[in-house]
């Protein structure tokens, strides 16, 4: 892979991994436009540099990223409760991580075998796109209520699992988990922002390891500066698109992103069916 695919995917990878366009989609569709090979590598490099973009929201949120629950700790509570208590964000954090965890070991060669077809992106990303339209009236019921409890970080959780269908976005996923437990727009897309960093992070060790295990030491050295820059731009670029997304659906909802889905889908799967390929390159 060249340096300027590097950079392409990497942007696009900063661009979307926050956004609810599916960055996984978007970053399959650049590679066959820039016809980049789809080698082992290239899938584990696409995991990769998703660390760079995950550490752009502990960089930007790390005074609640590692902030202790202080306030007082309710009578009677044993050893456990006083521990869960003072560290309730990393414990929500847990409790939202599970499903995804345990679903994403089992049906890890189903997901990579996924992430080859285009068409796939193509489909989901209209699907998707159809449903933001009315995820604002479906589930965001003006309310005000932003505590995070146990059970609707699990539910959570259990929606991030839908987004291991490529194309269908990690982001819009838990954005609208958030919203069907009655969270804010606002907190709903910040609790995802924060689920990001357990989730890519255990995604980028796991393919690494598997890198690594099936002699791949090799390609990783050989590949070294590839990944380095690809981190280094998917950070920046990542670190912008959140305080875009932020402001932006915090005012307007998603409607917006709802359209780009659609219009992008619809463009993909009419071009594929007219007998082309995507490949550019």
């Amino acid at each position: 892979m060249d340096l300027i695919s590097t950079i392409v995917i990497a942007i696009v990878e900063g661009l979307t991994e926050f956004l609810p366009v599916s960055s996984t989609g978007h970053m399959i569709i650049a590679q066959n436009i820039l016809g980049v090979e789809s080698t082992e590598f290239v899938k584990a490099f696409t995991f990769i540099i998703q660390f760079g973009a995950i550490l752009s929201v502990v960089v930007l949120y790390w005074k609640r990223f590692f902030k202790l629950n202080k306030t007082p700790i309710p009578e009677g509570s044993n050893a456990l409760k006083k521990f869960l208590h003072v560290y309730d964000f990393y414990w929500k954090l847990l409790v939202a991580f599970i499903p995804a965890a345990v679903l994403g070991l089992l049906f890890s060669d189903a997901i990579d075998a996924m992430l080859e077809r285009v068409e796939v992106v193509a489909v989901t990303l209209v699907i998707g796109g159809v449903f933001m339209l009315y995820c604002d009236k479906l589930f965001n019921k003006g309310s005000e209520n932003t505590k995070l409890t146990e059970r609707r970080a699990f539910m959570v959780g259990l929606y991030q699992c839908i987004s291991m269908i490529p194309g269908v976005s990690r982001s819009m996923a838990t954005i609208v988990g958030g919203m069907s437990q009655r969270l804010t727009r606002k907190a709903a897309a910040e609790f995802s922002f924060f689920l990001a960093v357990p989730t890519m992070f255990a995604a980028t060790l796991y393919k690494m390891y598997k890198l690594l295990k099936d002699g791949g030491i090799e390609m990783i050295t050989d590949n070294m500066t590839t990944l380095i820059v690809g981190n280094v731009v998917a950070f920046i670029v990542a670190m912008l698109a959140i305080k875009f997304f932020i402001a932006y659906v915090t005012k307007y909802g998603f409607k917006a992103f709802g359209w780009y889905r659609i219009i992008v889908g619809g463009l993909i799967l009419i071009w594929l069916l007219m007998g082309n390929s995507l490949e550019m390159v």
